[in-house]
């Protein structure tokens, strides 16, 4: 389960420190990525209602949670084809809702695998693994970016949360908690 999650962190982080960029490439300011980073936690932040909802009412979250990364891996390879900050604000908005519908089913499952006696060194081991994603995929994004360009970067985040996602959508029961 963290398997999944560190890969969808891991390519989610390859744009995070140049995401700007990105956008300054496709004609955008400083202040057209801060409103598509708006889009994203606005739509994320609504979804996540319904979200956590969802994963208290199903008997298989990991399918949402494999559904959420789906959407985003959509969504990252869609980076690929923006060309307007329109198209941007849409990409962000499906990210934003991906990331929203896989968040509380993940947590929810990861907090019923953790052990009263350990879950704080549980959790440690989940923020470690998501501040190491973030590390490295900075730093491999911006080397892939450097080296080949932001599509290659923008297809590895979409193999790798894809990735994530089908090993998520088959993982055993007993693998989930």
């Amino acid at each position: 389960m963290l398997l999944t999650n560190g890969l969808v962190l891991l390519g989610g982080a390859m744009i995070g420190p140049v995401y700007a960029l990105f956008v300054e490439e496709i004609g955008g300011t400083l202040l057209y990525a801060s409103l598509t980073g708006a889009v994203f936690a606005l739509s994320a932040g609504l979804t996540s209602l319904l979200a956590g909802r969802v994963a208290d009412n199903t008997k298989k979250p990991h399918r949402i949670v494999a559904i959420g990364y789906s959407l985003m891996a959509t969504g990252f390879f869609s980076y690929s084809l923006v060309s307007s900050i329109w198209a941007l604000l849409a990409v962000q908005l499906v990210i934003g809702v991906g990331e929203a519908l896989y968040a509380p089913p993940f947590d929810s499952m990861y907090s019923r695998c953790s052990t009263k006696t350990k879950a704080g060194r549980e959790w440690g081991t989940w923020e470690s693994l998501s501040y190491f994603s973030a590390g490295i995929g900075a730093v491999i994004g911006g080397l892939v970016i450097e080296w080949f360009g932001f599509d290659v970067v923008f297809y590895s985040m979409t193999v790798m949360t894809l990735a994530g996602a089908a090993a998520m959508f088959t993982a055993p029961r007993k693998v989930l908690g």
